[in-house]
């Protein structure tokens, strides 16, 4: 008698922004993979998600749409690095206790930080998984366009993208804009979005959108943040 292989168990690593839900994407197609949450890190003292920025009510809503768990690692402000190792590491713990087997990130070519992950993640024997490495970050970002993904610059650096981006739609429209020195994808650091609807938010037979409505621009620790508030409520 033929026994199906295992499953492999994977957590994704979620920023909320268009390369890890593309990740997701192409996971949700895999049929050896049984995703089991998203794991991403928070901003205590804001309530934002680290990195991108974006409020922690807008990252709970995706996780609902996605139909995954939400895996929040609260990180103190200011973080330092070892407060970030000893987070994390207890994320590792957690997930092994829990039987999975692999974190995927959403990185597309930049070695160094690939090299880290693979780094951090080898004590722990946890596999780390790259879906996306590799692709054209000018033909995937018209991909994601075209799939329906729906995102919002909510983070731009000033050093290398004019702070007017921040707020903006990740659209065709942004990417005729884009310097020619701006990845299309922003892989550099160039900006960080929010996804609020697209393939990976459909499960179960029926697909959601998030609904927001743009809040202040504000710029903090040499970034600009674009914020972004649910539909419905009061800005606080």
């Amino acid at each position: 008698m033929l026994v199906s292989p295992k499953r492999k168990r994977v957590l994704v690593s979620w920023s909320g922004g268009k390369d890890s839900a593309w990740a997701l994407h192409l996971l949700q197609q895999n049929p050896d993979i049984e995703l089991v949450g998203l794991l991403t890190t928070i901003n205590q003292h804001f309530g934002r998600v680290a990195m991108h920025g974006f409020r922690d009510a807008l990252l709970r809503e995706q996780a609902e749409a996605t139909g995954l768990p939400l895996w929040e690692v609260p990180l103190p402000w200011p973080c330092s690095n070892e407060q970030y190792d000893e987070a994390m590491g207890a994320a590792c713990a957690r997930a092994l206790a829990e039987r999975v087997d692999a974190i995927a990130f959403g990185d597309l070519f930049l070695e160094d930080i690939r090299a880290y992950r693979e780094a951090k993640l080898a004590p722990t024997g946890l596999e780390p998984l790259f879906p996306c490495w590799g692709l054209p970050t000018g033909e995937l970002a018209r991909e994601m366009i075209a799939a329906g993904i729906r995102a919002h610059l909510v983070c731009v650096d000033p050093r290398h993208l004019d702070a007017s981006f921040a707020g903006r739609a990740f659209d065709a429209d942004l990417l005729a804009d884009l310097p020619a020195s701006v990845d299309p994808c922003g892989e550099r650091g160039e900006f960080h979005t929010f996804v609020s609807a697209g393939p990976m938010f459909a499960h179960c037979g029926s697909s959601r959108s998030i609904e927001v409505r743009r809040g202040e621009t504000v710029e903090r620790d040499g970034f600009v943040y674009a914020d972004f508030l649910q539909a419905t409520a009061l800005a606080q």
